[in-house]
């Protein structure tokens, strides 16, 4: 009986079962985004949101309790070296899950999970939109800016006066 194990077993031994989540982790550290299944999706999303966790702090204690989970050098090395620096700032809610349909062979659930920081088209980064916003503001356009204002002002300002004085000569005629 299963009663209290509220995990998915996904079919499998528990040994084929923490050899597919560690192999997904890692295609999903290295790679950035994976498709698969949506209960594989879910079930890796429990496993793999731990260990970004504990990639937050780089020690080697964290390092090595990672790496007896994923068993890949490459993938703990690309965690801790580009992944842990971007999401250093959230507190949770690293990967999503978007469904993406049927697969065509066996009409399984598919989804797409991926690390939420580095998907430029959902999550724009606050700090992009600020560099932006100051290379626009940059010192040589605004001494331009400041630079051009004030001759158009008494450039207006002039023949606003004429204007004027040829109203008011008009309006006495």
């Amino acid at each position: 009986m299963r009663h209290g194990k509220k995990f998915n077993h996904l079919g499998r031994t528990a040994s084929h079962r923490s050899a597919l989540l560690s192999n997904m982790a890692c295609s999903l550290i290295e790679h950035k985004r994976i498709n698969t299944t949506v209960a594989k999706a879910k079930a890796l999303r429990v496993y793999v949101e731990p260990l970004l966790t504990k990639a937050k702090e780089d020690t080697t204690h964290n390092r090595r309790i990672v790496f007896s989970y994923l068993q890949s050098k490459e993938a703990v090395t690309e965690l801790f070296r580009t992944v842990a620096p971007k999401i250093a700032e959230r507190n949770g809610g690293y990967t999503r899950i978007i469904k993406t349909g049927f697969r065509p062979g066996d009409a399984a659930d598919t989804a797409l999970i991926e690390l939420v920081d580095f998907n430029e088209l959902y999550n724009p980064n606050a700090e992009e939109k600020k560099t932006t916003r100051r290379s626009r503001r940059s010192t040589s356009t605004a001494k331009v800016a400041v630079e051009a204002t004030p001759a158009v002002e008494e450039k207006v300002e002039e023949p606003k006066a004429e204007s004027t004085d040829s109203t008011e000569e008009k309006a006495g005629e």
